[in-house]
């Protein structure tokens, strides 16, 4: 896999099966692929101050500056984990509930190693990342702010955050 096939920014839906296909293509040394894939959830469905169901997410990026951070966050999971591969795809635009959001997808030749590195890039694609996300509820819009509990799974890898 070439270095600019692992990160894609994008508005259309992916296949996961594809994707994971061509992560592993003709890589025999593969024995493990371990992948996350996000949805859009209603966040106010489980909130005491609810502002009603989520109807929409939008989501925004800065180009050229997004897929630079998340090949940095790539080349950081190469150098801390035995990695073969990875892909991050993560999308963009208008999203309704359930849809996909995000897949992060690692390959190595043991189980642990892209467990670790799949939440490694999970944790750090959720702090670092430059992507602004909008809740469209019957209330109205309202961008959605970084969480704590973000900024602490990503503490668990050494690397401090301030975005809550």
């Amino acid at each position: 896999m070439k270095e600019n096939d692992r990160v894609s920014i994008q508005a259309q839906d992916f296949n996961v099966a594809e994707e994971i296909a061509a992560l592993r293509a003709g890589d025999h040394r593969v024995g493990a692929i371990c992948s996350f894939i996000g949805t859009v959830r209603d966040r106010n469905q489980i909130s005491a101050d609810s502002t009603g169901p989520v109807q929409s997410l939008e989501l925004e990026h800065y180009p050229g500056m997004t897929e630079k951070a998340i090949e940095a966050m790539i080349d950081e999971a190469h150098r801390r984990f035995d990695i073969f591969g990875a892909r991050v795809i993560h999308r963009i635009g208008v999203l309704q509930p359930a849809d996909q959001i995000v897949l992060v997808a690692v390959t190595s030749a043991h189980r642990g190693e892209s467990f670790k590195a799949c939440e490694f890039l999970m944790d750090y694609l959720k702090t670092q990342a430059p992507f602004w996300k909008k809740e469209q509820t019957a209330a109205g819009a309202q961008w959605v702010d970084a969480r704590v509990s973000d900024d602490e799974a990503l503490a668990k890898w050494g690397i401090q955050a301030k975005n809550a």
